[in-house]
């Protein structure tokens, strides 16, 4: 069997007011902690892993890696090393597609040179907009031109495989500076492009903000529903026309380019997960790390399981994670598979929302209708509620 490894970096230059992950701004010198413990996770990992479940060992092919975070590309090129000799030694094989997260400001043609011979052979930029208004709102420390030069820097290392981020409904966005980000998206034309609409939820100071209708971190600034939907359905339609495959609602990708490590995760493929915040799965079981690097470390130390949570996937969760995913993606779900699987018949659920155009049944194959989507978790809602 094969499987992905997911590296978490959860360390910031600064925490970007959208933000709800678990990360932060912490001294450098937590860095070498933080990455012998990953290390040693890495190492000690089969003696977390019960027994009777089928789940991956030292004797499988790890053929993604993806170092996220965070910002993982702050970590000296030594302590990128190190964990990325920890998961040659213990597993058999190491290859496929290696990616490094990283944010334009943090790259110079050193790190380039070193992330390239050290085996990285993917690099996902987190642009998130070409506009310096919106970029300075929201919190990050590069501007537009930093993210070309970052560009420029790399295709000439000789990187042939680049994603970018992009986020639709940053404060202070327009229509017209929607589109000119875009634009230079495509005369930079990456291998690989993701879109997310911002979430505004209580997570990120942000989105706290908002939903108290204050104005800090430009909150008042934030487009409207309906203005963030028509950014995104008009990406949609000039990333086709120049080529991009959309083959996961936030996610387009030049042909034979799309990303092999997420797809893992729409798939429900196995992946082990390393450091602070990492998830799990190995098919019948999910596990979460304490997000808390600094307990990380300790636990580690310790020689305790750093993990918070495990649980056993039931047939019923199992079967909202094939939807739930599979729906995500362009391609869709084979219906005759799940419910053969699952034992069950979802005709009579996905008729109403046939009729209502929310979703599209062809044959055996189940999709999400192409205009719903910028409005993908409604629809989830109706289905799976």
């Amino acid at each position: 069997m094969k499987f992905g490894v997911y590296i978490q970096v959860p360390f910031c230059q600064t925490k970007c007011t959208y933000c709800n992950f678990h990360t932060g701004v912490v001294s450098r010198d937590r860095y070498l902690p933080y990455t012998e413990a990953i290390c040693r996770e890495i190492e000690n990992h089969e003696l977390r892993l019960d027994l009777d479940s089928p789940a991956v060992s030292a004797t499988q092919t790890v053929d993604t890696v993806y170092f996220g975070g965070g910002t993982p590309s702050l970590l000296d090129l030594g302590f990128l090393l190190k964990i990325h000799d920890a998961l040659h030694r213990h597993f058999r094989s190491v290859s496929g597609e290696v990616t490094l997260e990283a944010d334009p400001e943090t790259i110079t043609a050193e790190k380039a040179h070193g992330w390239i011979e050290a085996g990285f052979n993917r690099i996902s930029l987190g642009a998130q907009s070409f506009s310096d208004i919106e970029l300075q709102a929201a919190g990050r420390m590069h501007r537009r031109a930093d993210t070309l030069a970052a560009i420029a820097c790399l295709r000439e290392t000789g990187y042939r495989n680049i994603s970018l981020d992009l986020i639709a409904g940053l404060p202070h966005q327009t229509r017209e500076s929607w589109e000119e980000s875009v634009a230079q998206v495509l005369q930079i034309r990456p291998e690989h492009l993701s879109i997310y609409m911002l979430e505004i939820d209580e997570g990120s100071r942000l989105g706290a903000e908002s939903l108290a209708g204050g104005k800090r971190y430009s909150a008042a600034e934030i487009p409207a529903d309906d203005s963030i939907a028509d950014c995104y359905d008009s990406a949609c339609t000039r990333l086709a026309a120049e080529g991009y495959e959309h083959y996961e609602i936030s996610n387009w990708a030049l042909p034979g380019m799309r990303s092999r490590h997420n797809s893992k995760y729409w798939q429900r493929q196995p992946y082990l997960g390393f450091g602070a915040g990492a998830h799990s799965f190995d098919g019948v079981k999910r596990w979460a790390n304490i997000h808390d690097s600094a307990r990380y470390v300790a636990c580690i130390e310790q020689g305790a399981s750093p993990r918070e949570q495990i649980e056993t996937v039931s047939s019923a969760q199992a079967l909202e994670e094939e939807l739930f995913l599979g729906l995500r993606q362009l391609d869709g779900v084979d219906l005759e598979r799940i419910e053969r699987e699952y034992h069950v018949d979802l005709r009579n659920r996905i008729a109403p929302l046939a009729e209502q155009g929310l979703l599209q049944l062809s044959g055996a194959r189940l999709r999400l209708a192409p205009h719903r989507w910028s409005v993908s978790n409604n629809v989830f809602v109706e289905l799976l509620g």
